[in-house]
């Protein structure tokens, strides 16, 4: 009887293993890569009714932290962020027994249009509307706003306008002073690239009321392209002009009659810290002016460190 040859036929049994195997994943693969359908046609029947919907007056996103105690504290986010950027500072805020709401505003996170507005000065209305929802669930508090970068040039330009009263303390965390400011380092610390050429001439087409391209892009910012939160990428000329300080903050801060105060961190590597206490003291040397040691821009929102300096002066 002849001999049964096993090395061979075990190597055309493995053979036929792997091959089984091979077609297998590639028809795994194939499922995967070409196994999709067209995107059907608009429905009109579940669009349309939509577009019949006035989304103006319609209440935005916010993160609500509730507290104990009498205060409420609005966080203002900064340059392209949303609300989950401010979580450290409102739960440390939210440990002393405050209550902290934290929005995001027009045209960051998932509400309205990416890094725009429909005028400039709808971010102080919005703000507004947001404080008449705070006062109709805690009609006694005391109402502080708090703003860090951007947040905190808002937070400046709140200070200086008709809802000022609003708000009994505000408090500006590594702000952005008026463009043009000594506080900026160039490029603003490589966290910005202005649109110089199209900001001037969209500045001066405002000033003879021509406000048609007021939608154009003006500045772009190196925001990371996987981050795990919607960031914002570029702003339009509006939410430039509404978010941050107003042009002449600085002259107009003889007029603000809420306690003010400002911190920044020592190291912050987008603003000259050092350059703060003389720009504000020389218009109001009551302003407190607090440089954190050792604590760079995003660490004014997150250091422990800069996270104390804040509790601090919320209190």
């Amino acid at each position: 009887m002849p001999k049964l040859n096993v090395p061979r036929a075990g190597k055309w049994i493995v053979g036929i293993i792997a091959g089984l195997i091979v077609a297998a994943v590639a028809g795994l693969a194939g499922l995967i890569i070409f196994g999709t359908a067209k995107q059907p046609p608009e429905l009109a029947s579940v669009s349309n009714p939509m577009r019949h919907i006035d989304f103006a007056n319609l209440i935005l996103s916010y993160r609500l932290y509730p507290g104990t105690g009498p205060d409420v504290v609005l966080l203002i986010h900064g340059s392209s962020g949303e609300s989950s950027g401010m979580h450290a500072v409102a739960e440390a805020m939210n440990a002393t027994g405050a209550t902290i709401v934290v929005p995001d505003l027009r045209g960051h996170g998932h509400d309205g249009r990416a890094g725009d507005i429909d005028y400039i000065g709808q971010l102080d209305d919005d703000l507004a509307d947001i404080v008449d929802v705070v006062r109709s669930q805690h009609p006694n508090a005391g109402l502080m706003l708090v703003g860090h970068s951007s947040g905190g040039g808002f937070v400046f330009r709140i200070s200086e306008g008709r809802y000022a009263s609003l708000f009994n303390r505000l408090v500006l965390l590594s702000p952005t002073m008026p463009y043009g400011a000594v506080t900026f380092r160039p490029s603003v610390g490589g966290w910005a690239a202005p649109y110089i050429g199209r900001i001037i001439a969209l500045t001066l087409l405002n000033k003879v009321g021509v406000r048609w391209f007021n939608g154009m892009t003006v500045i772009a910012f190196a925001v990371a392209r996987t981050a795990s939160v919607p960031l914002i990428a570029t702003y339009s000329y509006r939410m430039v002009a509404n978010f941050g300080a107003r042009t002449d903050a600085i002259a107009q801060l003889a007029t603000v009659t809420q306690p003010l105060s400002i911190l920044i961190g020592d190291s912050d590597e987008l603003f000259y810290a050092d350059r703060y206490g003389p720009l504000i003291h020389g218009v109001r040397p009551d302003v407190p002016v607090t440089l954190v040691a050792g604590v760079d821009h995003m660490g004014m929102v997150t250091d422990p460190r800069g996270l104390a300096a804040e509790v601090d002066a919320i209190r």
